[in-house]
């Protein structure tokens, strides 16, 4: 299940607090903060799509994370390749290298990134 960019930048916060209160959540927005109902909102939807929880302290929510920011970004790249390259990484990767500004610099380091991994692979 994916989630709405108000959503993904929710979990964001919630991601690199960890653990947090509402009033922690509030305090990572900038200015103009959203209304406190808003976020109350987002956090029952993003609950109700299993991606976080909560412990009861009294009234008082401590929500956290169910699924890891890279589990997350994986899932959602991994859907895109599916859904519109065929399935095929090839595809994703050469559509990916050749559409974005990638300096030659950045280039080399992809390459030698995508090489690390080969040798892992082999092992």
């Amino acid at each position: 299940m994916k989630l709405s960019k108000t959503e993904e930048q929710l979990m964001e916060y919630i991601w690199n607090l960890g653990k947090a209160f509402t009033k922690n959540i509030m305090d990572c927005y900038p200015e103009p903060k959203p209304a406190i109902t808003t976020v109350a909102t987002l956090l029952k939807r993003i609950h109700e799509k299993g991606f976080i929880s909560y412990k009861l302290y009294g009234n008082s929510r401590e929500y956290y994370p169910l699924i890891s920011k890279e589990d997350y970004f994986s899932k959602y790249v991994n859907g895109i390749i599916k859904n519109f390259f065929g399935d095929s990484a090839l595809q994703f990767a050469s559509f990916f290298t050749k559409t974005s500004d990638l300096s030659a610099s950045e280039l080399e380091d992809l390459k030698k990134i995508i090489e690390q991994e080969i040798k892992k692979k082999k092992l």
